[in-house]
């Protein structure tokens, strides 16, 4: 098996508010777009965010979702600067996110901030100074 990740999948709540969420209040353009099913993102040249209607997730999969707390994951996003870090938690505070943290300076070196989308999936938005936050930027 080669050494990648082609989907991140995200089993959710209600479809439509994280449709309102990723595209009013994000911005994001899908790539798949399938009402009251799925929804895809293309978030690098050869990996698909999906959002997937829980019912249809626990129908293919044969259980439900794990919900209770924050979910013990992650989704990043990397940026270039610290100013681009603060301006993004705002963008997700506007739109409508939840918990949104103000950004920090980390002991590692980088300055990182948190918000949850409408089903609690944590995003860490980040300047990373480091090799490796550096290799993933556009």
């Amino acid at each position: 098996m080669d050494q990648r990740v082609s989907f991140v999948t995200l089993a959710v709540r209600d479809l439509a508010a994280s449709r309102a969420f990723y595209l009013d209040g994000l911005g994001w353009q899908p790539e798949l777009d399938v009402p009251g099913e799925v929804l895809m993102f293309r978030v690098a040249e050869k990996v698909v965010l999906s959002l997937w209607d829980e019912r249809a997730f626990q129908a293919e999969v044969g259980a439900p979702p794990a919900r209770g707390g924050v979910p013990p994951v992650t989704l990043a996003h990397n940026l270039a600067t610290k100013d681009g870090v603060d301006r993004v938690l705002e963008q997700a505070r506007v739109a409508g996110a939840a918990d949104v943290g103000r950004a920090q300076e980390r002991d590692w070196g980088g300055y990182t901030g948190y918000f949850s989308d409408p089903d609690g999936f944590r995003w860490e938005i980040a300047f990373n100074p480091g090799e490796i936050g550096q290799s993933v930027l556009p």
